[in-house]
């Protein structure tokens, strides 16, 4: 079985950071393993307090990790300290790490900032080139290329300008009231758009996390950048799909919606299924009346 590892903060909700990582790593059909940057209290609702892990703890993990069981992809999720991104680079360098997917988040949809101004420079000093692919939102776009971006064609000037910047493919999500969740990836000098139908569901925690783990998921087995982008947008389209509905926020997907077989079975329906069995092969065997 091919390895992915997540390098996140934990989500004590379950729909966004180290959870949806493992969610989507396991419906993506990797082992996953986790190096936790921190611990957040928050739910559909909002965060109410974050606890950061030391630069040494998180160098520890990630030690752990590749002198075990050696990741076949990497995905790096919200850091919000220098320390830590810091000490992030500077293992997964030590390690020659492969398959290196930064979700770099530093704005919120609303445009809100999320990490400070000195943490967003060691990201960009550190961390984004050593990537092998970037998903920045808008808000994130027009920090990383210094442009606004209000149109398609603002999406590919700022993504060929972060290719060429940091030596890396460019996922630029759309969204944000620019199209119906068209993506846009630039590698190699060359684009491509991933239309998406937008999904009338505002439960949508999580979807950046789901997205960028759901790429490191399939470069980890070995399919090209583009299939990989392909593939990911597919799983977080039937994620949104599948309509999961809980709590009073903005609420998570169902990272499971694909997943079938008796250990997913509610009580009712292990019952149901098991009567159906033995129905089945009573008539088989000529027991049937």
């Amino acid at each position: 079985m091919r390895t992915a590892l997540t390098i996140a903060g934990s989500d004590s909700s379950g729909g966004a950071g180290i959870q949806a990582d493992i969610k989507t790593m396991t419906a993506n059909g990797v082992f996953a393993m986790s190096a936790v940057t921190a611990l957040t209290a928050q739910n559909t609702t909002g965060v109410t307090g974050i606890m950061e892990v030391s630069p040494e703890f998180l160098k520890e993990q990630i030690d752990c990790i590749f002198t075990d069981i050696r990741p076949d992809a990497v995905k790096i999720g919200m850091v919000s300290s220098s320390g830590l991104i810091t000490a992030i680079a500077d293992k997964l360098e030590e390690y020659h790490a492969e398959n290196i997917v930064v979700d770099p988040v530093m704005v919120a949809t609303s445009g809100a900032k999320l990490i400070s101004d000195d943490a967003v420079a060691t990201l960009k000093e550190k961390l984004l080139p050593i990537a092998d692919v970037l998903t920045p939102n808008i808000p994130e776009t027009e920090v990383l290329s210094g442009m606004e971006v209000k149109t398609e064609e603002d999406m590919v000037k700022a993504a060929k300008e972060i290719s060429e910047r940091y030596h890396c493919a460019v996922l630029v999500k759309g969204g944000h009231q620019l199209n119906d969740a068209n993506d846009l990836l630039y590698r190699n000098g060359e684009c491509r758009w991933f239309y998406g139908k937008r999904i009338d569901n505002p439960n949508t925690h999580g979807t950046g996390c789901t997205l960028s783990s759901a790429i490191a998921s399939n470069l980890a087995k070995g399919f090209s950048m583009d299939k990989s982008v392909e593939r990911a947008k597919e799983y977080i389209s039937g994620a949104l799909g599948a309509m999961l509905d809980l709590g009073r926020g903005s609420g998570p997907m169902n990272h499971a919606f694909d997943i079938t077989g008796r250990f997913v079975m509610e009580a009712g329906e292990e019952q149901a299924n098991t009567a159906d069995i033995a129905d089945t092969t009573d008539t088989e065997r000529g027991g049937g009346n």
